[in-house]
């Protein structure tokens, strides 16, 4: 029979019950206008500082000690664990809560005497409110939670410890606690509920910390998304001293069930129920939280990006400031040098540097190249210049994968690399693209010995004409186009090391291309019967087709084995069509047009020609005599050589070849030239290679995986 504490304090029990069930009627009537008005009518802050973090760390140590504890309790386990490491300074929270702890005990008093009354939780919530009226939005939900975290921290010190301290034993007794392992199967689903709605409490409650932490330099309290998210806080502010009160309802609920114990299975579900609104509000804030770091993270971007750019446009003594500008300001300031070993930034003070940018698909090829010209001629005291690679990634899908990949394009870069792509300034990479326009195909920015740019992108100068051109300047650039004209040599460079012999000779030299196997047997052998008719020396090289290395590396095979003319191997032919891009884009970038350089038009058409899937020849002479084709018209001048056999004779093999090309006429054509767009200096207009017309610009995306 029960005792008549025990059933005095059973009627408190009833009393809590009765003040959580409270929570169904103001669940939907709490976020309306007039709810708002009256949850802001409280506020009237004096300008106190309070130093939540502190005393939020304390909490957050004494609930995650609890929450492990009741778990563990209600599966059955015995004794307490000690689930968390305390690294809670003592200090700094007596600093904070020396002025504080009595305003926390007033709430602690004002929580108890409501629920064990069966107050009204929205009553009891703007009490509290009106109590905490002189705070800030964030002291006011540390100050409440921390209150119950004293009230919830002190009832499981006692059920935790009733079995093995005396003391415990007898509070217990008093206060007539039920036995929690005993009654096990029944609490769990109040005990599971409350603990949802405690770590809900806790996630808000850092939530609404945070905002009042972003520095005010990046972000205004005045303008969305921050002034938005400072609106939701009162309500939020509301939601989660709601939530202390239903918790310590629950809690206070248990005093006097020692022998008596009658629970529903409604006051779970209005917790759960307002575990999920208060998740919700932490959702909702955490989303406008997001959108505050996206602007200051914006903001920080710009200022980093304008900070550079300045640097970069004023002159220096020398070139270490914006080399240490281009790393992050957390990372120590390391480069791999060529022989992998970590050296300082400062080893490429005072040297002309090659900033060589690119993404992690740089070819084996460009590599392979530019390392040629590295470890070439630069050793004389005249081309001393180092490069540096700045590899762009996407951070946001960097995975295992592309560490490897990265990895491993650095372990055969001969020259001096990042330690990690991440060790790049944000605004740095943002310059890269906005300002020397690197997209996806490698470039490399010059800065001469003061860090001054010398060229956003000397890759194409160098692919034309080497290190000859150092210091890779734009004005050195200019100079060279000045000076250039269509030649073999500048065709070829020194891609086929038996040209010179066949000049000498007084060969003619064909170059071709194409990838239709049919095409190329015909048009080698009808070529060659046709030297042989006019008895002249002749030299085919084929010279494969941009961007198909495995179909051009099938038929370079084919050729080879069955004897019908020379052929180049992979670098030779992606350096050949390289060097005519960058022919282009050179000429390009120095503002010149088609209609007014032969060169660029000689160049334009041979990529014209490339874009077909038909064959394509050039015919030249040592004396520069030069004639092309398309596949299509080369192949049946040759065929029809009998009509021009004559004039072959009188005129020479060239001049004949082009007054015949020049009497046929093509009324049907389609010429496509297929150019990077992500090589920046696209001409805007571009002329037909067979009939002079301006050419219809079309975007095209393309994946040829070879």
């Amino acid at each position: 029979m029960a005792t008549p504490i025990s059933l005095s304090l059973s009627s408190l029990a009833s009393k809590s019950q009765q003040l959580v069930r409270n929570e169904r009627r103001m669940l939907a009537a709490s976020d309306d206008g007039a709810m708002m008005k009256q949850i802001q009518s409280t506020h009237a802050p004096d300008g106190r500082v309070v130093d939540v973090k502190p005393i939020l760390q304390v909490i957050d140590n004494v609930l995650h000690h609890i929450i492990p504890n009741i778990d563990h309790a209600m599966n059955g386990g015995t004794g307490p664990i000690d689930a968390l490491d305390d690294r809670t300074n003592s200090s700094a929270v007596d600093g904070a809560l020396d002025a504080l702890a009595y305003i926390v005990h007033k709430i602690c008093c004002e929580v108890s005497c409501k629920c064990s009354g069966g107050g009204d939780a929205h009553a009891t919530t703007m009490g509290i409110l009106n109590m905490l009226s002189s705070y800030s939005w964030d002291a006011k939900v540390v100050l409440t939670l921390a209150a119950f975290a004293v009230n919830f921290g002190e009832f499981w010190l006692i059920v935790q410890l009733c079995t093995s301290n005396s003391l415990a034993k007898s509070v217990a007794l008093l206060k007539q606690l039920p036995d929690i392992l005993e009654h096990s199967p029944t609490l769990k689903p109040h005990f599971d509920a409350l603990n949802k709605l405690i770590n809900a409490m806790i996630d808000v409650t850092k939530c609404i910390v945070e905002f009042t932490e972003l520095p005010s330099e990046f972000i205004s309290i005045d303008v969305p998304p921050l002034s938005t998210a400072m609106a939701h806080i009162p309500t939020a502010t509301y939601w989660i001293i709601w939530s202390v009160v239903a918790c310590a309802a629950q809690v206070t609920g248990l005093v006097g069930m020692r022998h008596e114990f009658i629970t529903s299975t409604s006051e779970a579900w209005e917790l759960s129920s307002l575990a999920h609104k208060v998740y919700s509000i932490h959702e909702h804030l955490q989303s406008l939280l997001r959108l505050c770091y996206q602007r200051i993270d914006e903001k920080k971007l710009l200022e980093a990006f304008e900070d550079f750019k300045r640097t970069i446009e004023t002159p220096q003594m020398d070139n270490l400031k914006i080399l240490l500008k281009i790393f992050r300001k957390e990372e120590t300031y390391y480069l791999l040098n060529p022989d992998k070993t970590k050296v300082l930034i400062d080893v490429l003070r005072r040297k002309h540097v090659l900033l060589l940018i690119s993404d992690l698909d740089i070819s084996h090829e460009e590599i392979r190249v530019l390392e040629a010209l590295y470890k070439g001629e630069r050793v004389s005291s005249e081309l001393n210049y180092e490069i540096l690679w700045l590899p762009i990634v996407d951070r946001s899908t960097w995975n295992d994968g592309y560490e490897q990949k990265f990895l491993s394009l650095q372990s055969i870069m001969s020259w001096y690399t990042v330690n990690h792509p991440f060790a790049i300034e944000p605004a740095v990479i943002k310059y890269i693209m906005e300002v020397w326009g690197f997209v996806k195909k490698p470039i490399a920015v010059t800065l001469d010995p003061q860090g001054k740019v010398l060229c956003p992108n000397a890759l194409n100068m160098m692919w034309i004409w080497g290190n000859s051109v150092f210091p890779f300047s734009s004005e050195k650039e200019e100079s060279f186009w000045k000076a250039e004209a269509w030649t073999l040599e500048l065709l070829v460079d020194r891609l086929e090391p038996n040209l010179p012999t066949w000049v000498n000779q007084q060969k003619v030299v064909c170059f071709y291309g194409g990838v239709q196997m049919e095409w190329i047997e015909s048009f080698t052998t009808v070529t060659k019967g046709v030297a042989k008719a006019l008895d002249i020396g002749l030299e085919m090289v084929y010279v494969g087709k941009n961007n198909a290395k495995e179909r051009v590396k099938k038929i370079t095979g084919l050729i080879k084995e069955k004897k019908l003319s020379h052929a180049w191997e992979d670098d030779n032919v992606w350096f050949f069509w390289n060097r005519l891009e960058s022919m282009l884009y050179s000429k390009t970038q120095h503002g010149k047009a088609i209609e007014n350089d032969f060169i660029k038009q000689e160049v334009m058409t041979l990529l014209a020609y490339d874009g077909s899937e038909n064959g394509w020849a050039v015919f030249f002479t040592g004396s520069d005599e030069m004639v092309r084709a398309n596949g299509e018209k080369v192949l049946s001048s040759m065929k029809s050589f009998d009509e021009w056999e004559k004039l072959a004779k009188q005129m020479g093999f060239i001049p004949a070849l082009r007054k015949h090309l020049e009497g046929i006429i093509d009324e049907h054509h389609c010429t496509r030239l297929i150019l990077p767009g992500n090589s920046g200096g696209i001409p805007e207009k571009v002329q037909c290679a067979e009939c002079g017309r301006p050419m219809e610009m079309y975007f095209m995306y393309r994946c040829c995986v070879e």
